[in-house]
């Protein structure tokens, strides 16, 4: 029979403060969802009623070629509208890919005690860090989640200080991709006027994570959630999904799209990497670029991994709208801030959707 817990607080301790996470829950047998997971019904993802993404994937090899324009038009579409697309041939190996789930899956199969060293308040590093949830200490309900994230400062702190387990492949992860993301933000910046050169690209993607997150299997997903509604407040998300699937998208209301409003998931194409645009590019582009409001479903089947990378701007980073976009549309909808500040504020919350740009609108917006 599942052990039970007395009352939420044992819970809580058990599966935040002693590192346990999700998968300590689910390993103990558990044959429903405890109360502390279930969402309210507002929250809750109703998968019947959702239909899947259908736009194809871009392929980047052609922003080397003779269609360059073209895909430029494309990568812009996508994120003046739904703020999320899938790229293939962005020059990461399938093998690192398939490496990558791999890992991760043997990453959170490991005894809790292996994972729990790298605590947020123990953690023997000050780049890495093992939870559960978002900020379980804010949530009214906790997200079905734990994850292991690593951010990165130089080749050296990565080899000598994220998890053995992981770090190879991890690194791998971030370095192929790096021409990619610089790619995709020339031609994003490009298009608002602004020209991208290395001296400059430190403004934007000065500051880069890998997270792995491990969805363990749910007995009742249809109660839980796996990340809550939310945008990402960086620049420019990389995401690596498994082919599961779980991964919705809301689109806006204020685009020329169909079923504004409605929430669509977003098929997993095997090969492809998901790209989306956070809450920089959104205030950098006065408003024309839309970072994704998304969230992540359960599944009682199979366990799900995901592994994205986080770029952002340095936290002492100045953020306001580009000024030769504010002359054009005679307005700054956001106000000046530091990144740092931004931070703090997207921490300090719950996932509430895309409540985290309220800190930066002027009366404008």
């Amino acid at each position: 029979m599942a052990p039970s817990f007395d009352n939420e607080t044992s819970l809580f301790n058990f599966v935040v403060r002693d590192g346990n996470g999700v998968k300590g829950i689910v390993d103990l047998g558990i044959s429903k969802v405890p109360q502390a997971y279930i969402q309210p019904p507002a929250e809750q993802i109703n998968k019947k009623n959702a239909s899947k993404c259908e736009i194809p994937p871009i392929d980047l090899s052609k922003l080397d070629g003779p269609d360059h324009d073209e895909e430029v038009n494309q990568i812009v579409r996508a994120a003046e509208t739904l703020g999320f697309f899938q790229v293939v041939n962005h020059g990461v190996p399938t093998e690192l890919l398939d490496s990558l789930k791999q890992t991760a899956h043997n990453f959170f199969g490991l005894p809790p005690e292996r994972k729990a060293v790298y605590r947020r308040e123990v953690s023997p590093s000050p780049l890495v860090k093992y939870g559960t949830s978002f900020v379980p200490e804010k949530e009214k309900a906790l997200e079905w989640k734990d994850y292991i994230s690593m951010a990165y400062t130089n080749d050296d702190e990565a080899l000598q200080q994220w998890p053995v387990e992981c770090r190879d492949v991890a690194l791998q992860y971030l370095k192929t991709s790096h021409e990619m993301v610089r790619k995709l933000l020339e031609a994003l910046l490009g298009n608002l006027g602004a020209e991208l050169d290395d001296s400059k690209i430190d403004a934007f993607i000065g500051k880069k994570m890998v997270n792995m997150n491990f969805y363990p299997t749910c007995p009742n997903p249809e109660l839980t959630i796996g990340v809550g509604r939310h945008s990402d407040m960086g620049t420019l998300t990389i995401l690596l999904q498994d082919g599961i699937g779980g991964l919705f998208v809301k689109v806006p209301q204020d685009v020329n799209m169909e079923k504004k409003g409605e929430w669509v998931e977003i098929p997993p194409i095997p090969g492809a990497l998901v790209i989306n645009i956070g809450d920089m590019l959104q205030i950098w582009s006065n408003g024309r670029y839309k970072s994704a409001e998304h969230r992540v479903r359960t599944t009682s089947t199979k366990s799900r991994v995901s592994i994205p990378i986080f770029t952002s701007p340095q936290p002492t980073q100045k953020i306001a709208p580009l000024p030769q976009v504010v002359e054009k549309d005679g307005v700054a909808r956001y106000k000046e801030f530091l990144f740092s500040d931004y931070t703090n504020n997207f921490f300090g919350n719950a996932h509430d959707g895309k409540k985290s740009l309220e800190f930066a609108k002027t009366n404008s917006a």
